[in-house]
Formats: C-alpha cells, structure tokens, sequence
C-alpha cells in the first residue's frame, strides 16, 4: 500500500506540478519518503505511525492535510 500512495504522489508532483520526485525507503520497512525539493511526504505504515507517535510530538502544529 505505501508503494501504491509514493507512486501516486509521484506522479502527482510530476503532472500537476511538474516537479522533480524520488521515492527513499521500502514498504518493507514500514516507513517511505517522497522527496519532491521543498515538498517532503512521509508515508508510514499503521505500525511505524503508532511508533513514532508523531501526532503528540505535532500536537500543537496546525494540520494542513491529513489522508489515511
């Protein structure tokens, strides 16, 4: 599943916004980043995500997008 969504934000960023994309880490691994310059998407599974916490570590942060 996280290989389909780096695919599709790829191709996303190449399409709309014609920008340079590179896919880092496996699906294996539970954790891939989408790298498009100024952009950085991380995509995690439901494992790593509980893991790393990042919700209460953001908490304060104001929520732009949130997808799941």
């Amino acid at each position: 599943m996280l290989n389909a969504l780096a695919e599709a934000a790829v191709d996303c960023a190449k399409k709309d916004g014609k920008l340079r994309a590179r896919v880092e880490g496996k699906s294996g691994y539970g954790w891939v980043v989408v790298d498009c310059g100024d952009i950085v998407i991380h995509l995690f599974s439901p494992t790593q995500r509980d893991y790393y916490s990042l919700e209460k570590l953001w908490e304060k942060g104001r929520t732009l997008v949130r997808v799941q």
